[in-house]
């Protein structure tokens, strides 16, 4: 298989430009697709922020920063910014029927030769692969947010993906400073299938009237040493994009363990999605 120089990521929201992020600082060409010019201005400006943070913590020098700056270009159209792609990533929200208009897009105008992954967290790997004419170059590639601080990649065989794209893929993840652990496709993968129904049942506890949520995650930080509580950390994730995993789980393996709590599914409706709205189990001022 062709070295991998050049990496075209799709969408630039939390996790699209955290992944431009660590691929430009690890000396990759990154060409990084939004909607509009705005966004694709934003999403620039978030990865510059943070590139300026970590100079402020001598992590990185300024000459390194701007290093990174220069490997990145923006595009508001995805056809161009996949022509000369090696690998294309795909980081756009869990809804499986705009990730299929999109990789249909990229699977028509990338090389033959490229490989394209999706940063899906719940979605099966195999259903993606299927609306591209290319299933053996097809992989997930399952990063963890904050990007450019957590070491983890999920990386998720799809059913006819090719153990050299699998290869290529492990090589390319510790290339970027990650530790890559391999998993095949099922609902959920192994991290969400594991932490969801967590998640869920700490929801239940405070739906049931068991315990407040200051007490749950107070619970599982003292009592299990997790750094974050699970109520905590649904916030941080957002609420809607834990209920969208439920969906995939419940649907996938058609067992009521994964159903979501109807306190969630009521949160959601409220518009109380966490961090990002300000308000989820717990407030955010800002």
């Amino acid at each position: 298989m062709s070295e991998i120089k050049n990496i075209t990521v799709i969408g630039g929201g939390t996790m699209g430009n955290g992944i431009a992020h660590v691929f430009a600082m690890s000396g990759y060409h990154v060409d990084l697709v939004e909607t509009s010019r705005e966004l694709a201005d934003k999403a620039l400006a978030i990865i510059d922020k943070n590139l300026t943070r970590m100079v402020s913590k001598e992590k990185i020098s300024e000459g390194e920063k701007s290093s990174a700056l220069e490997k990145i270009r923006t595009h508001i159209d995805i056809p161009g910014a996949v022509a000369h792609a090696d690998l294309v990533i795909e980081a756009v929200p869990e809804i499986f029927e705009l990730k299929k208009k999109i990789l249909g897009l990229v699977d028509r105008n990338a090389p033959l030769t490229a490989i394209l992954a999706t940063n899906t967290s719940s979605i099966s790997i195999t259903k993606l692969a299927s609306v591209t004419s290319r299933p053996d170059k097809f992989i997930g590639m399952h990063f963890f947010n904050p990007v450019p601080v957590m070491k983890l990649v999920e990386v998720i065989n799809g059913l006819k993906t090719s153990p050299e794209v699998t290869k290529t893929i492990m090589s390319i993840s510790e290339r970027l400073g990650k530790v890559p652990v391999e998993a095949n496709d099922s609902p959920g993968f192994v991290s969400n299938r594991v932490l969801m129904p967590m998640i869920n049942e700490a929801i239940c506890c405070v739906y049931e009237g068991v315990a407040t949520p200051e007490a749950v995650d107070q619970v599982m930080k003292l009592g299990m040493a997790h750094p974050m509580g699970p109520l905590r950390l649904a916030d941080f994730i957002g609420l809607d994009v834990c209920l969208d995993i439920l969906h995939v789980l419940y649907d996938g393996f058609k067992d009521p363990k994964y159903r979501p709590c109807p306190l969630l599914v009521k949160m959601v409706d409220a518009g109380k999605l966490g961090d990002k709205a300000g308000e989820g189990f717990f407030e955010y001022k800002n």
